[in-house]
């Protein structure tokens, strides 16, 4: 039996989810954020490996890897988003399908927080939902991946 897999990829800061600026990101942590990816992916018969890195080159190793043995990458590249062309050369070079996702609502912040390096290699993109957005983002994912929605 073949075991579907998604890559979660956490960027810089989100470790400190739950004490850093909750008025923007809320009191959830990043292992709360892991768990709802999870529990998301496996009503829907996926697992969910779970990396965050303060460090791009940790990053760009993960989504190497994925292609090995991931079925999709569901990413929220924080900072990086706005600056790391690297990253998205990463995402392109896997040829996996992703799924963006933002905590708060990166449009509505300042002006440099709207433009996305990822956004036209995301197949889905998940904006100002709290944590929450990381099921409605895995839940899209998964429905591409198994031939149920377009991306």
């Amino acid at each position: 039996m073949t075991t579907h897999r998604l890559l979660l990829l956490n960027g810089p800061n989100l470790n400190l989810l739950g004490t850093r600026e909750p008025e923007i990101y809320g009191t959830e942590t990043l292992a709360d954020v892991e768990r709802i990816t999870a529990e998301a992916a496996a009503s829907r018969g996926f697992v969910v490996r779970a990396v965050q890195s303060n460090h791009e080159g940790v990053l760009l190793d993960a989504i190497h890897a994925a292609r090995e043995d991931c079925d999709g990458i569901v990413i929220n590249p924080a900072g990086l988003t706005h600056t790391s062309v690297v990253l998205r050369d990463a995402l392109l070079g896997v040829a996996l399908p992703v799924a963006e996702v933002h905590i708060s609502d990166v449009q509505q912040r300042e002006e440099f927080r709207r433009h996305s390096y990822v956004a036209d290699v995301a197949i889905v993109h998940v904006i100002g939902e709290g944590v929450r957005g990381y099921a409605t983002a895995t839940e899209r994912l998964i429905d591409i991946i198994a031939g149920q929605a377009e991306g």
